[in-house]
């Protein structure tokens, strides 16, 4: 199986973690955000991250991906089978791939890829404006809402907690900081579910990247 994309991208983030929580075996092939290669074109028409292939079946969207890989791969199950728990964790889904990742982006893309990648100076007023205005009460909302278990459904580790914790990572890629005073238990989710060895390889290899970055740039 491939996934086409780069790990700085919270949905390739999302399969790669969710298919190492499953077991399934899974090739990283780097494209970059509208790559012309013909096989990534293939799995993914639009030229969005992630793309996806299975032998002759492709497809692209995260959600679609891991939909897919739950359905030849029951267990351990990470979209429940009960109907209100698997609506629940849909939910989230949708929730850290729309609100929260369209608010990191605007953080991400100014701070980081357009100026890193594109090589075209991002606009700092926008990120600055999602970090101090936007963010805020969406971490609040989080709070408030984080179980005693830790996991945002059934007290386990589901496609729930897989999506929320992707957002966060790029945060952290721009130097934005969970206040642990403030919002202990966002803070104490994200590093428990950050250190697992599913997610935790893919930040420290984007880390290790950023810091090179920085130290060829001084």
């Amino acid at each position: 199986m491939i996934v086409y994309g780069s790990s700085m991208s919270p949905f390739v983030r999302k399969v790669l973690m969710f298919a190492a929580e499953k077991g399934i075996e899974i090739e990283l092939k780097a494209h970059g955000l509208q790559s012309t290669d013909p096989e990534f074109r293939e799995a993914s028409p639009f030229g969005l991250m992630p793309g996806f292939r299975d032998g002759d079946f492709a497809i692209s969207d995260s959600s679609a991906i891991v939909a897919y890989l739950e359905a030849i791969k029951p267990e351990p199950a990470l979209i429940p089978a009960e109907p209100r728990s698997r609506a629940r964790a849909i939910w989230w889904d949708e929730v850290a791939d729309t609100v929260f990742t369209n608010c990191m982006r605007k953080m991400f893309f100014n701070r980081v890829v357009s100026p890193m990648f594109l090589k075209k100076p991002g606009n700092l007023a926008e990120a600055d404006h999602a970090q101090a205005n936007e963010l805020p009460p969406l971490i609040d909302f989080l709070e408030e809402r984080i179980p005693e278990s830790g996991f945002l459904v059934d007290d386990r580790l589901t496609l729930a907690d897989i999506a929320m914790v992707q957002p966060f990572v790029n945060f952290g890629h721009v130097g934005c900081a969970i206040d642990a005073v403030r919002h202990p238990k966002v803070s104490a989710y994200l590093a428990a579910i950050h250190a697992r060895p599913s997610l935790a390889s893919w930040i420290k290899r984007e880390q290790a990247f950023f810091e090179k970055v920085r130290q060829e740039t001084k």
